[in-house]
């Protein structure tokens, strides 16, 4: 269904014409969001192996009063980079039947506690996934 007003033949490029030229203000401000985006914005600097925390805002398969769960699980390994905006790490226990790929504004980075602050707490060993390089994800040749 089509909302009300909207023509199909009515090209995109006219309507940016037009709304700039009713708005002149419009590219100044379009300029001005760009800048103030590329200012506070940080790209995210993770790399394969790292350690990761997994935000549980999204979970629903958490046991217990969501109050009093974790807000943070993990540590994690990185295992691959799908993209920019997402990380693929390896669940185990209770989260590995979850989808492992997460966006990055769910995943903080890990920060071991000191030794001296906590002498009798035990760390688990974690096990890091060897990186596969296979021959097949190479690219041999490009045909035009």
């Amino acid at each position: 269904m089509l909302e009300k007003g909207w023509n199909l033949r009515l090209p995109t490029n006219t309507l940016r014409k037009d709304f700039i030229d009713i708005h002149p203000t419009a590219s100044s401000f379009n300029i001005m969001l760009h800048k103030k985006w590329d200012k506070s914005h940080k790209v995210p600097k993770f790399k394969v192996g790292d350690l990761v925390l997994v935000s549980t805002l999204n979970f629903n398969n958490i046991k217990g009063p969501k109050k009093l769960e974790d807000s943070y699980v993990g540590p994690f390994v990185i295992v691959g980079l799908p993209g920019t905006n997402a990380v693929q790490v390896e669940l185990s226990g209770e989260l590995a039947n979850k989808h492992p790929t997460f966006p990055v504004t769910l995943i903080k980075t890990y920060q071991p506690a000191e030794e001296k602050l906590f002498p009798l707490r035990n760390p688990t060993p974690l096990t890091v996934p060897p990186v596969e390089h296979s021959e097949y994800k190479k690219i041999k040749k490009i045909i035009k």
